[in-house]
C-alpha cells in the first residue's frame, strides 16, 4: 500500500484523519520521528521520499514542479507527489488519498505531480 509523507506546511490534521479513516495506511509528517526534520529543503525531502518509498503530500504548486524536474534530471525518482488545494474540504482530499492508496499500483504515479482533487 502507498505510504504518504505530509509536508510541514500541511495541517497535521491530514495525518490524523488519514490514519483514522485507514488504519493500515503508513502516514508520516515532516518533523515526526523517522521522517525528515522540519525545515528540510524540498530537494532533500524528495530524496528522502525516494529512499523510503513515500509519496509526498504538499500544497507547494510554485516551486515543486522545478524541484521534481531537477530531481529526475539528477537520475532520481519519486513515488509521486500529490499537491492539494487547501480550499477544498479536507474530507474530499482524505477520501481521494485513501482511494489512491488502495487502488493504485506502487509505480502508477512515479515521477508525477497530481493535483487534488482530481
Amino acid at each position: 500500500m502507498r505510504r504518504y509523507l505530509i509536508d510541514e506546511n500541511i495541517s497535521p490534521e491530514y495525518r490524523t484523519q488519514l490514519r483514522n479513516h485507514e488504519s493500515s495506511l503508513k502516514v508520516l509528517a515532516v518533523g515526526d520521528e523517522g521522517a525528515p526534520p522540519k525545515s528540510t529543503s524540498d530537494p532533500e525531502i524528495l530524496v528522502w521520499c525516494e529512499q523510503h518509498q513515500f509519496s509526498l503530500i504538499t500544497n507547494n504548486r510554485e516551486s515543486m514542479p522545478q524541484h521534481l524536474s531537477d530531481h529526475i534530471a539528477a537520475g532520481h525518482h519519486v513515488p509521486g507527489i500529490f499537491t492539494i488545494n487547501l480550499q477544498v474540504p479536507m474530507g474530499k482530499i482524505i477520501d481521494e488519498l485513501i482511494l489512491i492508496a488502495g487502488a493504485s499500483d506502487e509505480d502508477e504515479y512515479m515521477d508525477e505531480i497530481k493535483y487534488l482533487p482530481l
